[in-house]
């Protein structure tokens, strides 16, 4: 049993992470900010289910806020950090940047902080398979070059795995960084494409895809995050001897750092996600074909190889599995 700090505990990812923490006997400290991002009943929904569940706390806190974050820390004394509380979203960073330069930059400068005062042996943060920017070498390694994000949340995950490389090399803070690929399933968030498509479709309203329906996604369930997430939360990373820097590796490094990518290592046509959508729905789409969105790139794939050599992580999940079980579950949620 180990006591595990998750920032963003009502948020969907860390909702999951939460009830499978508990579920095999560690004790969860759930932070969350609660913010109005998208609907806050369905946070405070997730994090009702959590507090039903003996060895969950909750504090309502925001990174951003230093006094209110070392006090959590001290009070806990958490022996491993997941932080899945950052601002999402590539649309919106376009034009709310401040939000993301105080969540994703300055409460991640925070937590590593506290990290590294309070000794935690090990954090596990969420990247971001938008760190891949420009790049069109699919499938995308975390041994490729990631210098050219195309929105300032994808420069911000970024961002955010250089600040964990800093700490792990000046103070020995082991950390891992998880490139997440397109994350859907029961609870999701309603910004994403398989609940908003879900919610548009049931109330009679088109749906809005984007450059003409030409886009594909590396669709990746939640209990496959959650499994890869666990998987490397339990190994703690240690520095690579043959790195070397005439030839640098970016996902590794003689400080104990790692980073890889979660993805479903299957990329999906967009049309044909909608088309399993309408299937599982009994309703066909009206669709609003778009040009491509500023900040969007054409397709994501992950490259999972290292995580299922170091870990074992295999995905598991198709999307004609998730899709169905995540329409179950919204039918029922909204009880329509």
């Amino acid at each position: 049993m180990a006591r595990i700090m998750v920032t963003g505990a009502a948020g969907f990812i860390g909702f999951h992470l939460s009830q499978r923490l508990l579920a095999r006997g560690d004790e969860v400290l759930g932070l969350d900010n609660l913010n109005d991002y998208y609907e806050v009943s369905l946070k405070e929904a997730r994090l009702a289910r959590l507090q039903q569940t003996p060895g969950f706390r909750f504090v309502r806190a925001d990174l951003a806020d230093r006094e209110r974050l070392d006090q959590a820390f001290a009070e806990y004394r958490p022996q491993r950090v997941v932080n899945l509380a950052a601002q999402p979203g590539v649309r919106y960073s376009i034009h709310h940047p401040q939000v993301y330069i105080a969540s994703n930059l300055v409460g991640f400068a925070n937590l590593l902080e506290a990290c590294r005062h309070q000794e935690v042996e090990h954090l596990v943060y969420a990247s971001s398979s938008s760190v891949y920017g420009a790049n069109t070498t699919t499938p995308f390694s975390v041994h490729h070059n990631v210098d050219h994000p195309l929105s300032l949340y994808a420069a911000t995950k970024k961002a955010n795995e250089l600040m964990a490389h800093c700490y792990s090399h000046l103070f020995a803070v082991p950390t891992t960084g998880l490139r997440f690929f397109t994350v859907y399933g029961p609870w999701g968030r309603p910004d994403m494409a398989v609940f908003s498509f879900t919610r548009s479709i049931l109330a009679g309203k088109p749906i809005q895809v984007f450059n003409y329906g030409n886009m594909r996604r590396d669709f990746t369930y939640v209990d496959d995050i959650v499994e890869g997430v666990v998987r490397v939360l339990d190994r703690v990373p240690q520095g690579n001897a043959a790195w070397s820097g005439d030839a640098p590796d970016p996902a590794t490094s003689r400080a104990p750092y790692r980073v890889y990518n979660i993805g479903n290592n299957q990329p999906e046509e967009l049309m044909r996600v909608i088309a399993v959508l309408e299937e599982a729905l009994g309703r066909k789409a009206a669709v609003e074909l778009l040009p491509m969105q500023p900040g969007d790139v054409l397709e994501t794939y992950a490259d999972v190889a290292d995580l299922m050599a170091d870990t074992g992580f295999r995905p598991q999940t198709p999307i004609e599995v998730g899709i169905p079980r995540f329409v179950e579950w919204y039918r029922s949620y909204y009880q329509c």
